[in-house]
């Protein structure tokens, strides 16, 4: 093989193999979340993370049963998504009092995935989230069917 074919060949296997951590590390949301678990969560914003690919809100929930306070995760869209809806990183500080409508983990890990949040005063916004956001819409057309 010559000099130029074998220096093609790696940097063919290195561009193919660029990508795959990427591609592993992200996932699909049925693969983590269960759209028959929906969750009503109301909580306060402990802190919210700006990063890809996806955001995430930690917020701080009083169990309604046990009354003990729970640290969920609740995942958003990524960054350049939220930009597009009016976000920016300093738009969830700590504190904030949010209503999330989510859908829990597959695992039961205090983790959830939310189309939209709201906030005490009615105000809704998109978290950039398609793919929730299609499982949201979804399962609203079943209840009206």
């Amino acid at each position: 093989m010559s000099m130029k074919a074998w220096r093609n060949v790696v940097i063919g296997a290195v561009l193919a193999t660029s990508g795959a951590g990427a591609a592993l590390a992200h996932h699909s949301f049925a693969a983590e979340f269960d759209r028959n678990k929906p969750i009503a969560l109301e909580g306060e914003v402990i802190k919210f993370e700006w990063v890809n690919p996806h955001s995430w809100i930690h917020i701080d929930v009083v169990n309604p049963k046990t009354k003990v306070h729970e640290h969920w995760r609740v995942e958003g869209g990524a960054p350049s998504a939220l930009l597009r809806r009016g976000w920016n990183r300093n738009s969830l500080p700590p504190g904030t009092k949010i209503i999330v409508q989510a859908f829990q983990a597959r695992d039961g890990d205090t983790r959830a995935s939310a189309a939209e949040i709201r906030f005490p005063d009615g105000r809704q916004l998109s978290l950039g989230n398609p793919t929730t956001e299609a499982v949201a819409a979804a399962a609203a057309r079943a209840k009206t069917d």
